[in-house]
């Protein structure tokens, strides 16, 4: 069952946003997504929030500082998604570029596990590390970074996970801990990462640290690297990671990037020059996580530190066939989740799923597409060693799944070996004994916390378009703004006639609608049912390129018969 709903939107703050010169269409978007000021739409970097509003940035600078002129060796340590990946690569390239001693060290998911340890710190201390700096993890890291003070080696932590009760004995950056004023709180561990370096810069700038061969860097040329670790993340597009992304896309299309950018985005057949936030969230990233995923994510920070086309490429096309693999082992998987018991069933608030022989690197996408099918709060479990099962879970709307799994430890203390994440995606270990167990309490514990409605999958539009809204230029002026998490792409609903449809690609729909006399070419993917004359679509305007020549063309997300009354 689904429901199409239309977004409210603020008519105060719409008016605000039209008397300020915003187009109708767009002020009514933007009101819906709770912009109330024109400056809000703004993507200028002078509007890019103040690093000194970071709780312990200044701390974080100066041991930087110090670490940079008196040549300590700092070394990064990184996580294995695209964020983590882009955070590395972002903190070994400008510390150098900054003179620094940098090397990197990444945990290896299925020998390491998640973030710093203290198998981790002695392997930094055989780099010769004076000085350990997280970038998207640390914030847990409590025993490895006590251990790393036994060993002589300090902690800086840079990550934006939530804290648990107790956090590191350490110089810690991260705009959710407590007492942190800033306000920006879903910015991704790249960001958080980009605005410790701009307060490094800025300290040494006063310093009068920069001179002769060692210039004053331009960190907005890494901003190609904090625009796609951001949108990979699924964070929250607030108005700050807005700007970051913008400006990041901005000289992507310039062709002002990363040579293992600019190499993925080659091998993923994607034209840079029209880039959008859809080619980093969809093609960009998965090729890049593939490499966390499967094998070690050392392989996508190479690719992305490269420093000739040549090696470039090749890393990407290594990431591209690891993706592959990663496509087909996922496939797989899906298929024979399709085939459990409790899944044909349906009828629970949750779906929790275990396979024997499930790659435990690929059990995130899963979730995200059991979730997709059925709209319910889903963990996928794959075999660890111990004999623990890793989960990940992907959530639904109304459902906080961090805060799902915090209170289904705290009713059943001993079930979860330990678990973290956000809103909409998180990670736990058990006990493989007890999968049926946590199977039993996460569905109680999420009985409690959503009613039937809340299963029910909505589509959430922006009403409908005019006939004469409905053109390419409205589709380019769409795509020239940011969409993404908590920022939605414009979702449209109007009731169309079918004049034409045919099954292109084996298993999509080409559509011809009409509307009011005038001709739309639409897209139906994964979907050849054939449609009804009379149908109500829930849709998104898209600019088309086909033979160099730009098409409007409509991307039909939902369909629904509508009554020839």
């Amino acid at each position: 069952m689904t429901k199409i709903t239309i977004r409210p939107y603020d008519e105060q703050h719409y008016h605000t946003l039209t008397n300020a010169g915003v187009s109708p269409l767009l002020a009514r978007l933007f009101a819906a997504r709770g912009v109330e000021q024109e400056q809000e739409t703004y993507h200028s970097l002078q509007y890019l929030q103040h690093f000194g509003n970071l709780k312990n940035i200044d701390q974080a600078a100066e041991r930087l500082s110090n670490a940079l002129k008196n040549q300590e060796r700092i070394v990064i340590v990184g996580d294995y998604d695209a964020d983590g990946a882009t955070a590395t690569a972002l903190a070994v390239s400008a510390l150098r570029q900054m003179g620094g001693v940098v090397d990197y060290l990444l945990p290896n998911r299925f020998t390491d596990g998640y973030g710093l340890s203290p198998a981790l710190v002695d392997t930094a201390k055989h780099m010769g590390a004076d000085l350990l700096l997280t970038v998207d993890n640390g914030i847990a890291a409590v025993a490895a970074v006590e251990y790393a003070q036994t060993q002589g080696i300090e902690t800086i932590v840079t990550d934006h996970h939530l804290p648990a009760e107790t956090t590191p004995d350490c110089i810690i950056v991260n705009p959710n801990q407590i007492g942190c004023p800033f306000p920006y709180k879903s910015t991704a561990g790249v960001g958080v990462m980009f605005y410790v370096l701009l307060a490094l810069r800025h300290l040494l700038q006063q310093q009068n640290y920069f001179s002769g061969s060692l210039k004053y860097p331009n960190l907005a040329d890494y901003l190609d690297l904090v625009a796609l670790g951001t949108v990979a993340d699924v964070v929250k597009l607030e108005h700050n990671n807005r700007i970051l992304v913008h400006q990041g896309l901005k000289r992507i299309r310039q062709g002002k990037m990363r040579l293992g950018l600019s190499a993925l985005f080659t091998i993923a057949k994607r034209d840079y020059k029209t880039a959008k936030t859809f080619d980093l969230a969809f093609c960009i990233a998965p090729r890049l996580n593939a490499a966390g995923r499967l094998d070690n994510m050392d392989l996508g920070v190479r690719c992305l530190l490269a420093q000739n086309a040549d090696e470039a490429l090749e890393l990407a096309q290594e990431l591209n066939t690891l993706n592959q693999e990663r496509r087909s082992i996922e496939k797989g998987m899906v298929n024979e989740a399709l085939q459990l018991p409790d899944i044909k069933e349906n009828n629970h608030y949750t779906i929790s799923v275990f396979g024997n022989d499930w790659h435990e690197g690929v059990i995130g996408i899963v979730a995200g597409r059991l979730k997709e099918q059925f709209y319910r709060p889903t963990i996928a479990f794959a075999p660890a060693d111990n004999g623990l099962c890793k989960g990940s879970g992907r959530s639904i709307d109304n459902l906080h799944l961090r805060d799902a799994l915090d209170l289904t430890a705290k009713r059943y203390p001993d079930l979860i070996v330990k678990f973290g994440g956000h809103a909409m995606a998180a990670g736990l270990s058990i006990r493989q004994s007890d999968f049926q167990r946590f199977q039993a309490a996460f569905e109680t514990v999420v009985a409690d916390l959503l009613n039937p409605d809340d299963l029910i999958k909505e589509y959430r539009t922006d009403g409908g378009l005019e006939t004469h809204e409905i053109t390419l230029d409205t589709a380019q002026t769409l795509e020239q703004h940011i969409w993404g998490q908590g920022f939605p792409p414009p979702l449209f609903c109007n009731d169309f006639h079918i004049v034409e449809q045919k099954t292109v690609g084996e298993n999509h729909s080409k559509l011809r609608l009409e509307k009011d006399g005038k001709i739309f070419d639409a897209i139906l993917f994964r979907d050849t049912t054939r449609l009804p004359e009379k149908v109500r679509l829930v849709y998104r305007l898209s600019v088309n390129i086909w033979q160099n020549k730009q098409e409007l063309q409509m991307v039909v997300e939902h369909w629904q018969e509508v009554s020839k009354e």
